[in-house]
């Protein structure tokens, strides 16, 4: 994520901020130019960083989900290109429904800004109505909900934006990690494997590293669960969730990625360099952080930077007393998944 500025008076923003509490300007979010922008109604809105309030507005769900992004004035439905893709939500009789919809659209926000980033294709159901993406964003209170993803249609348990329930079920699970975020970047990896590798020219190279996705799905889901991951999980995937089925393994490696896309490219925003030193303390290369953006580069210059990261993120957070901020071992065959991910990605721009 980037580093975000006030264009008005150059105060630090943060991604959610819809006012700049330094000098009081109106602020919006815009996607194309991925930049908050200063909303104004005077005749500076030819400045840089400005736009008139004439010919855009904040997204209709500014309230009901504290979205703070632009729309162009008269846009249809007056929703922005995130919320536009959310196709189902808690009825307005649901207030706590409609709280942890706000928490879930603050996410998803941050997830469809990594994929502009990243140039991935996002082809909503107005252009494929059978298979385009859409959310249906859902309380378990009323009804059962199950996470999910078929043809293009992801569907989040609003219940996951509860802390006392997330770590409930992480900890029955026995999982090192449990997000919004990270339900939606899951989820997300299923829709771009339906688009960007079935049937298409990565699908052998995809069953030759992650395994055929042909076999019975229900058949692997009741063998995990019934007689847990496989001993060996560690040294082949990212996640014991992943030893399930080919399918979950791509898309606990492809959310992975984008932990890593995103986490280091905030690292690079904020100018963090590091200086990672050996056994003997001779110090690396200076400035893992100051090359080219990380969507432009190649894999390795990610893992470089990500491995001597992930250290500093958890000493830090051992410092504050608080658990890792990354759990996670990567073994070398969940590296060459990642790579494949990468090649993937930027295959994709083609």
């Amino acid at each position: 994520m980037r580093d975000f500025h006030c264009p008005n008076c150059g105060q630090r923003l943060t991604f959610e901020n819809s006012a700049c509490l330094a000098c009081g300007s109106a602020l919006g979010f815009s996607l194309d130019e991925m930049a908050l922008l200063v909303i104004t109604t005077g005749d500076d809105a030819d400045r840089a960083g400005f736009v008139s309030a004439s010919e855009y507005e904040l997204c209709a769900n500014r309230h009901l989900a504290e979205c703070n992004w632009l729309v162009p004035i008269r846009t249809p439905t007056w929703l922005c290109s995130s919320c536009v893709l959310t196709i189902e939500r808690p009825n307005d009789a649901d207030p706590a429904g409609l709280a942890e919809f706000a928490r879930a659209e603050a996410a998803k926000r941050r997830l469809v800004a990594e994929l502009r980033e990243l140039k991935l294709p996002i082809v909503g159901r107005d252009q494929d109505p059978d298979y385009g993406l859409a959310f249906r964003l859902l309380s378990s209170a009323h009804e059962k909900v199950l996470t999910g993803h078929e043809n293009g249609v992801i569907t989040l348990d609003l219940a996951e934006g509860d802390d006392v329930h997330r770590e409930q079920l992480r900890v029955e699970m026995d999982e090192p990690y449990r997000t919004l975020l990270g339900h939606f970047r899951h989820e997300i990896g299923h829709y771009y494997w339906e688009r960007l590798v079935k049937d298409g020219p990565h699908s052998e190279a995809f069953r030759a590293l992650f395994g055929d996705e042909r076999q019975d799905y229900s058949d692997a889901v009741k063998r995990h669960y019934d007689n847990g991951p496989r001993a060996d999980w560690r040294t082949w995937f990212v996640s014991a969730y992943a030893s399930m089925h080919p399918w979950e393994d791509w898309a606990e490696t492809w959310a992975h990625y984008l932990h890593m896309v995103d986490t280091v490219d905030t690292a690079r925003a904020y100018g963090l360099t590091l200086r990672p030193h050996d056994a003997r303390g001779t110090s690396a290369t200076d400035g893992a952080f100051e090359s080219s953006r990380v969507d432009d580069g190649s894999f390795n210059q990610l893992i470089e930077a990500w491995f001597p990261l992930t250290v500093a993120l958890n000493s830090l957070n051992r410092s504050m007393g608080t658990d890792d901020c990354y759990p996670f071992v990567l073994g070398k065959n969940a590296v060459e998944k990642l790579r494949f991910v990468h090649d993937v990605v930027r295959g994709s721009r083609a």
